[in-house]
């Protein structure tokens, strides 16, 4: 800890101040730390970090954790996993009746790659595990030898397998079904809105659109390409000739905005289908209930009705 201490005062940041922004550790700090780290030391070191992880470590994907209500929907949260970090990649491979989701690392580095996969498939075997209230029956496998020395104790460490030929997690129909025990889904709908948006903007998109995207999502009612191109100090064709040179269109971006938007509101209970309408720029009840059916394929009143029912 003395070293890991070092580094931070170091980088000019503390302990409290990475536990208060829930940011992570980067991983070249385990490198500095460990010089000698071997697969089998980032083994141990991979298993003790996700037998110490927390479910509000986690960043913007800890609220749709908790408020899941299936595994199934603990598992989707995945895709979002490029908002807390680029060190592992999932891949999803469905079959019949289980789920495979292959974890890779890029550290570039095999050894921090062995440690950050571990840590990864462990922690969600473990969080899966609480928020079920009882032990699942996945499986991670891990593509390394197994260490020394390893202590084969209950929960997720004992389902852990070794000299697999490739890294993943084995999700079985029955795991993915199980019931969370904290299950909220408007929130879990509201949260999975938000993360899209996030992705969204923190995808490798051209200049323009991500700040045309940026715009709308902060804008109220529906917004004109004249507003947004005042916003930006210049023309509105100029801002249109911009789009079109990176492959999209205002419309486009503002038709985006809006049913991302729409989905958000519909899902607060509070809010009247009237009332989300008007909050998005729409006069008329019949107009917005035409634009969201062309968007999604179905109503805002069946929309608010399917998502109750989950």
């Amino acid at each position: 800890m003395k070293r890991f201490r070092a580094i931070m005062a170091r980088e000019g940041t503390e302990e409290l101040a990475l536990i208060q922004t829930e940011a992570q550790a980067p991983l070249r700090w385990f490198r500095e730390v460990y010089p000698e780290l071997d697969v089998e030391q980032a083994t141990r070191l991979g298993i003790a970090c996700a037998e110490q992880a927390h479910l509000t470590s986690f960043g913007p994907l800890s609220v749709p954790l908790v408020s899941a209500c299936t595994v199934a929907e603990v598992v989707q949260l995945l895709t979002y996993l490029p908002l807390i970090t680029k060190a592992v990649t999932t891949q999803f491979h469905p079959q019949q009746n289980d789920l495979t989701i292959r974890l890779s690392g890029n550290a570039g580095d095999p050894d921090l790659d062995c440690l950050v996969v571990i840590y990864c498939g462990l922690a969600l075997m473990r969080l899966i595990d609480l928020l079920v209230g009882e032990a699942s029956e996945a499986t991670m496998h891990s593509r390394w030898p197994e260490p020394s020395l390893l202590p084969r104790e209950t929960g997720s460490v004992s389902r852990l397998v070794f000299d697999a030929h490739f890294s993943y997690l084995h999700m079985p129909s029955k795991t993915l079904h199980a019931a969370c025990r904290f299950p909220d889904p408007i929130t879990y709908g509201l949260s999975i809105t938000q993360l899209q948006q996030a992705l969204a903007r923190r995808a490798d998109t051209p200049e323009f659109t991500r700040r045309v995207r940026a715009s709308l999502d902060e804008s109220h009612g529906m917004t004109t390409i004249q507003s947004v191109a005042d916003e930006f100090s210049m023309s509105s064709s100029t801002l249109k000739r911009r789009l079109t040179a990176e492959g999209t269109s205002f419309r486009e971006l503002l038709q985006e905005s809006l049913v991302n938007r729409a989905r958000m509101r519909l899902l607060d209970p509070s809010r009247s289908v009237t009332e989300v309408a008007t909050e998005l720029g729409y006069s008329d009840l019949t107009n917005f209930s035409h634009a969201f059916k062309r968007w999604t394929g179905s109503s805002p009143s069946h929309f608010r009705r399917e998502h109750e029912h989950h």
